[in-house]
């Protein structure tokens, strides 16, 4: 996804998302968070990327860190620039630097803090990006959301 030019608001609006995410954190039991119970749903999510990756990926693939970078894969295989998947990046043939990766790695560990909840708690979050505390704890601007600002 290439970076657009967000509302002027834009900033506001996702430190109010994330402040909605963390509310809805503190009802989540925190034995699914950081703990054994969401270590299996990572290593699940991790298995999931795989086994995906391994079937579609026509590119090499890297390590970078903790992520393992599933490259080549067709674009109808991922959603916008790419999917993160456990430990897995999940992605096409565009360009990956270490912002990207950096933002990827944010993925990695909500992933291993959320395990099973990760995808459920996602797609509440919903797809728009400025709105998803996901992506914009990750970083809307290394994850290519917004233009780098030169601030």
């Amino acid at each position: 996804m290439s970076a657009a030019r967000p509302p002027a608001d834009w900033r506001a609006r996702a430190e109010r998302a994330v402040e909605r995410g963390r509310r809805l954190d503190r009802w989540i039991p925190a034995f699914l968070l950081d703990s054994p119970v969401s270590r299996i749903g990572y290593l699940y999510g991790c298995t999931v990327g795989w086994m995906w990756g391994s079937v579609w990926s026509r590119g090499r693939v890297e390590r970078h860190g903790p992520l393992h970078v599933f490259r080549g894969l067709p674009s109808w295989a991922y959603p916008r620039g790419g999917v993160c998947v456990g430990n897995c990046f999940l992605t096409g043939d565009g360009p990956t630097n270490a912002r990207l990766l950096a933002h990827e790695a944010v993925h990695e560990r909500q992933w291993r803090r959320y395990g099973f909840l990760m995808p459920v708690l996602y797609a509440l979050a919903g797809r728009d990006p400025l709105r998803n505390r996901f992506e914009i704890e990750a970083g809307l601007e290394d994850g290519n959301y917004v233009r780098r600002s030169s601030r």
